[in-house]
């Protein structure tokens, strides 16, 4: 068993920046594959970023250049580091931990306006 809780969501202009946690317990969190999904209202949820346990990084297009995934094993934490936000990556965002089974944070809301 895995527990996410991710922090760090809140309202940003345009063109600002945020940087979000994931905090993770209950199991070896350097096996994981951890990333970041995000939920806009009435849209599905998709994948924002990840880091592999081996240390491989993938982002979603609309991201790439302005988001960053990063992971610290020693603190079982993983951080999303958004800069150059837009109106459209409002959103509820999730942290995911991977390996054969899924586990999910509550989400913590990024709201980009003016």
């Amino acid at each position: 068993q895995v527990q996410l809780v991710e922090s760090g969501g809140g309202l940003v202009q345009p063109g600002g920046s945020l940087r979000l946690s994931c905090a993770a317990s209950g199991s070896i969190f350097s096996i994981y594959t951890m990333g970041w999904y995000r939920q806009a209202p009435g849209k599905q949820r998709e994948l924002v970023a990840s880091f592999t346990y081996a240390g491989a990084t993938n982002y979603a297009d609309s991201v790439k250049g302005r988001f960053t995934i990063s992971r610290d094993n020693a603190k079982n934490t993983v951080y999303l580091q958004m800069n150059s936000l837009k109106p459209e990556d409002t959103a509820v965002y999730y942290c995911n931990a991977n390996r054969f089974v899924a586990y999910w944070g509550q989400g913590t809301l990024v709201t980009v306006s003016s």
